[in-house]
């Protein structure tokens, strides 16, 4: 793999040296990236030296005039070590004003983030929010360690050991491409049925969830389709997306779309029920009781079951209680591959949550709980038990 290395400026980027020899070692080209303050602390010599090749510095003048652009296109990860607190304020809010931060903007990969400061600088509130917003982007952080520092503290702040920030690259690395040449339908957010022009009814799906899956699945290197309800997210870059608004609308873009898709993934949380008649004009307020005739929407994920071939069928189960029965008989009515039940309404995980704490009910019978983690996590570890179900379906087909 072709890895983007940059180098912050910290009494810790010596240490970025180790990291690129062992990721030399491990058989990949890499590519050194320095801030000009990097190079008050270390020589790009030494990086030269390391990876056999010559160290990205200076935006002016540059060896090739988009060498910036190239380098970031071509690379498979992009990993910064270390990222002192001003690199990762330029990130967060994408500053660009020098050879790394506008390669950051550029690079459209998996990013891994092993940040070093003072201990003060990384509790600081500035600090942990733009780790937030970095880590809602999908990037891995790792953590910096506990120590003595080069100030004089003692707290967290310590470059975190090259071994496990090289460990982390790997495990990166090891899902960029396995969904390479697969084509992933995932539908994301809520629905909205209009009761007049100006009303609707919906629910507090935020589509976070669905967006981290399509995320995962580019990163993954596979052909993304998202179908998407109205949310106040941004779509992964790379990602195809067909907005809609209602049930019907989601049901003829994913039937317009599943020739083409091996995996689908049904995220969205679709209404069950939609007016039966809608009215031109806006429904004036009276004093009287208003009642509503609701019609059931198309059952969607039912439908897919029914078609899906070969395909892989994956369904969600938000619910508020007995969550594996539901999430089991989910999977049994509607003839899916898995089932991800969650329970809405709990603090700090499902709808609107940047966390999820999810079951996984499997068509081999088994249920997996994962812990509470965030949904880019949470979208990781689905597209791992879909890969393994997808192996035992390949297993089968060879064994008739």
């Amino acid at each position: 793999m072709k890895i983007l290395l940059g180098i912050g400026g910290g009494i810790a980027a010596y240490k970025a040296a180790e990291l690129a020899r062992a990721l030399a070692q491990n058989g990949h080209t890499v590519q050194a990236v320095m801030t000009a303050a990097a190079q008050e602390f270390i020589r790009p010599l030494t990086f030269a030296a390391l990876t056999g090749r010559e160290v990205l510095t200076d935006l002016f003048p540059a060896p090739r005039p988009m060498e910036h652009i190239d380098a970031a296109v071509e690379s498979d990860l992009l990993v910064v070590a270390p990222a002192t607190a001003d690199l990762l304020a330029k990130f967060a809010n994408g500053l660009a004003g020098d050879f790394l931060s506008i390669m950051y903007l550029v690079f459209q990969g998996p990013v891994v983030l092993a940040p070093a400061m003072n201990a003060n600088m990384w509790r600081h509130p500035a600090t942990q929010a733009n780790l937030l917003t970095l880590r809602r982007r999908g990037h891995i952080v790792v953590d910096p360690e506990d120590g003595y520092l080069a100030c004089g503290m003692v707290g967290p702040g310590r470059l975190a050991d090259p071994e496990r920030i090289a460990e982390a690259v790997e495990r990166e690395l090891g899902r960029t491409r396995d969904l390479e040449g697969e084509t992933v339908l995932i539908t994301a957010g809520p629905t909205q049925e209009p009761i007049d022009p100006v009303r609707f009814i919906s629910n507090r799906s935020s589509g976070k969830m669905g967006y981290a899956l399509a995320a995962a699945a580019r990163n993954r290197g596979a052909n993304v389709i998202l179908v998407s309800g109205p949310v106040s997210l941004l779509p992964p870059p790379g990602v195809e997306v067909l907005p809609i608004r209602t049930a019907r609308e989601m049901r003829e873009a994913v039937m317009a779309n599943l020739d083409r898709a091996g995996i689908v993934i049904k995220a969205a949380a679709v209404a069950d029920y939609a007016p039966a008649e809608v009215p031109e004009a806006k429904i004036k307020k009276s004093g009287a009781r208003l009642s509503l005739d609701l019609d059931p929407t198309p059952d969607i994920l039912a439908e897919l079951g029914l078609i899906k071939g070969n395909r892989l069928l994956v369904g969600f189960a938000a619910e508020t209680g007995d969550l594996e029965r539901e999430a089991r008989r989910k999977l049994a009515a509607k003839n899916c591959d898995m089932v991800v039940g969650n329970l809405v309404g709990v603090a700090g995980s499902g709808f609107e949550s940047d966390h999820n704490e999810v079951i996984l009910a499997l068509r081999t019978g088994e249920v997996i709980a994962l812990p509470r983690a965030s949904k880019r996590e949470v979208a990781g570890r689905i597209f791992d038990e879909i890969l393994k179900l997808r192996l035992c379906t390949l297993k089968a087909s060879e064994s008739i």
